[in-house]
């Protein structure tokens, strides 16, 4: 195995699910991503923890991947939302569960 399919395993291995109620102390530090349905959550921490910073630019300008607002943080509790989590530090990566 090379490094990046090392890497990818790692961080497949890391990732749990989790309802948002045991994040929100994350959220108020302002460390929490919301990366969008369409993107593979172990694939956007994989670019991230290699410093993939045009990939990951890109996706900011998409709104794919954000930092969690307000609004939806509160949706979130209020539908005790389940997600999918991996740790890059220093951010939480988050994806609602399908």
């Amino acid at each position: 195995m090379n490094s990046d399919q090392l890497l990818r395993t790692k961080i497949n291995q890391e990732t749990s699910r989790l309802p948002w109620t045991e994040l929100l102390k994350h959220f108020a530090s302002g460390t929490v991503i919301s990366i969008a349905p369409q993107l593979d959550l172990v694939e956007v921490a994989v670019q991230i923890s290699n410093d993939n910073i045009s990939l990951v630019q890109e996706w900011l300008h998409e709104q794919s991947i954000a930092k969690v607002s307000d609004e939806q943080a509160k949706a979130w509790l209020e539908t005790d939302t389940q997600l999918w989590a991996v740790v890059v530090k220093p951010w939480i990566l988050v994806q609602v569960c399908a």
